[in-house]
């Protein structure tokens, strides 16, 4: 699953335990998001992590 951020217009991955911890069942297309981005610091791969609905 991949999530866009408007400002960037890029996208970052969102794996679905990040969206089950914010109280979520799953994203629509187009659904408007607020989220930080982390790295990993093993693979230093970026990821959303802390969703929350607008």
């Amino acid at each position: 699953m991949a999530i866009e951020r408007n400002i960037l217009m890029a996208y970052v991955f969102v794996h679905v335990t990040a969206v089950e911890r914010a109280g979520m069942r799953g994203l629509a297309e187009g659904q408007k998001l607020s989220f930080d981005v982390v790295a990993d610091r093993k693979t230093g791969k970026s990821s959303a992590e802390n969703l929350q609905a607008i």
